[in-house]
């Protein structure tokens, strides 16, 4: 880049590139461009965002296959919508969302899990098998396994009265199996290093445990990334895949990776549920945070985009559900999920405890 001094006293400098040896004289819209720059003294992040985000990437997709090269992508890159709510619309394909195979790793952390919380998981197993069928009276039936009084109480009241009494007397057990698919989205961003990483592991292990005795079904992902070019998710278990040594073994090997651009992901688990014929729906996310990445994805625009994106989740039937841990859920959680769609633990030490409860709750 050069400069050369214009003529008269009012004129500014103009400036040129020279690319191979020859100079070119900046376009007025550039030239505007380079003076804020050299005004600031740095270059703005939002030009660098802009520039990858057209431009790099290839540079991306570099970044990408250093960092999972020791890791399979299950399927084939996916994009999906980002909602920017500034201009009330969607950024087409914005985000490109890999699917990668969680590596099993061989670990003391499952055993350990299960000598640890030994008595609570037979008390979950004995309560969760309880929980197998749902049993209620129908009332006012016209056959039955027992007399309904009340219906016959009225009816002989009917009767004295000269009206025609029912023939609604009985009451009777209806027993409904069970229909329920529900899929656990774990974060796994770098900000869930240590305790908090540890209870969400154990969590999981014990609501397996239990939930293999309740016979619904369930599946696992992990999910973190960097900018929009790089979500991940991770395949820790699938929908109707058995639980077995080598899911336990991708439960052990869980750890904190990068970012928590949480709305591709939950785009992506709403795409997997697309086929998946169940009463009820579940979607539970367990996070230690409000959703941020390295980029610009920050504040306000990343509470919509993940807002958004719920709200698409419960369009396709779905319901989501947050377990978070972050002290300040309540200034956000709320106009994200909705009231009555999150829970705060306010200690992660409980989280293994609280979480087959709440799994209970949500499936009464």
């Amino acid at each position: 880049m050069t400069r050369e001094q214009g003529s008269g006293t009012d004129s500014e400098e103009t400036l040129y590139l020279t690319l191979a040896n020859e100079s070119f004289e900046l376009p007025e819209e550039l030239e505007n461009t380079v003076r804020q720059m050299a005004d600031l003294g740095m270059t703005p992040s939002r030009y660098v965002t802009s520039a990858m985000g057209r431009a790099g990437q290839s540079m991306a997709e570099g970044e990408f296959a250093s960092a999972t090269e020791s890791q399979q992508a299950c399927v084939a890159p996916v994009t999906y919508d980002e909602w920017d709510y500034r201009r009330n619309g969607y950024r087409k394909n914005w985000c490109i969302l890999t699917e990668l195979e969680m590596e099993p790793v061989r670990s003391t952390f499952v055993a350990a899990t299960l000598a640890r919380y030994r008595g609570q998981i037979i008390r979950l197993r004995h309560q969760f098998e309880m929980m197998r069928n749902q049993e209620r009276f129908l009332r006012r039936q016209r056959d039955g396994d027992d007399i309904d009084f009340d219906a016959l109480v009225e009816s002989i009241a009917d009767t004295q009265a000269g009206l025609p009494p029912s023939d609604r007397l009985f009451i009777r057990l209806q027993r409904d199996e069970r229909d329920i698919a529900a899929y656990f989205l774990v974060d796994m961003s770098n900000s869930t290093e240590g305790w908090v990483g540890t209870a969400i592991k154990e969590s999981l292990v014990l609501i397996c445990e239990a939930m293999e005795v309740l016979g619904d079904r369930y599946g696992i992902y992990g999910f973190s990334g960097m900018r929009r070019l790089r979500c991940e998710t991770f395949h820790v278990k699938h929908l109707d895949e058995p639980y077995s040594d080598e899911v336990r073994q991708r439960i052990a090997a869980i750890a904190p990776r990068e970012y928590t651009r949480m709305a591709p992901a939950v785009r992506h688990m709403t795409t997997l549920f697309q086929g998946v014929d169940a009463r009820i729906r579940l979607l539970i996310i367990l996070s230690d945070g409000k959703p941020e990445d390295y980029d610009d994805y920050k504040g306000d625009y990343a509470i919509e985009d993940t807002r958004q994106a719920l709200l698409e989740a419960r369009s396709a039937g779905l319901h989501p559900f947050c377990i978070t841990i972050d002290r300040h859920a309540h200034d956000y959680m709320a106009h994200m999920y909705g009231e009555g769609n999150y829970i705060f633990i306010n200690d992660v030490r409980k989280l293994p405890a609280r979480m087959p409860e709440i799994y209970r709750a949500l499936t009464a």
